[in-house]
């Protein structure tokens, strides 16, 4: 959930609990939670490290374990970005036809990618297959889409690796916006530039009048990578 919409929801909303859950189908659903009152203290907080859990998916539950780790297995330390690992009783990581996905010590691969703070909240980049590798460097959509949708002309964002004939992939975004609202490319382009590196502007931009999504709503970022591939 993008921190600038909760945000507003919250400011529009005062007194409903807002709960952000992740968790996936492999470990029996929830295994994080950013409970009501951790919106609240995120909302009213003055201190940056707490205002920015607005945009996490919380804490692991009590029976969860989390790691981050890099490509290479790794365990990472707080702040630094990487691969999301979980271990618990209710992780079955298993498979009809392909057996057991966990590791020697338990681990479960999520295929998400994001890191822990201090205080163990977990902040989620996005899928690993969704990274974007421009020149060697990674770069995650759920940065750049966040700060797209803080955009008062933007309601959604999307962003996707894009073919780059210099870097090999290049950043791709493709945006819905608010009923009424106009915005140049350059605008959309500029946003990103001053807010993050270089590196992380969209260089092609398509509008759509809504997202392609599956049945339970996820966003089909292929669908929007085979059109710009077309283009």
């Amino acid at each position: 959930m993008p921190p600038g919409i909760i945000a507003r929801a919250m400011a529009l909303l005062p007194n409903v609990d807002f709960t952000n859950a992740y968790g996936l189908t492999e470990t029996s659903s929830t295994i994080t939670l950013l409970t009501p009152d951790d919106h609240r203290q995120a909302a009213t907080s003055t201190t940056p490290a707490i205002t920015r859990r607005l945009g996490s998916v919380g804490r692991a539950l009590p029976s969860v374990e989390l790691q981050i780790r890099s490509e290479d297995g790794t365990v990472l330390p707080p702040e630094e970005g990487g691969l999301v690992f979980v271990r618990g009783d209710q992780v079955a990581g298993e498979y009809h036809g392909l057996g057991s996905m966990l590791d020697a010590e338990g681990w479960f691969p999520t295929r998400d990618r994001g890191f822990l703070d201090s205080d163990g909240y977990l902040f989620l980049d996005g899928r690993a297959d969704d990274v974007i590798v421009r020149g060697g460097e990674n770069i995650s959509p759920g940065e750049i889409e966040s700060v797209l949708t803080e955009h008062e002309a933007v309601a959604d964002a999307a962003v996707v690796a894009v073919p780059d004939e210099a870097w090999g992939e290049g950043v791709g975004a493709a945006i819905v916006l608010k009923p009424g609202a106009t915005v140049a490319v350059e605008t959309l382009q500029d946003w990103v530039r001053n807010r993050l590196r270089s590196s992380r502007m969209p260089q092609r931009i398509v509008f759509y009048e809504a997202l392609p999504v599956n049945d339970l709503g996820k966003v089909l970022r292929r669908v929007i990578r085979d059109r710009f591939a077309q283009e």
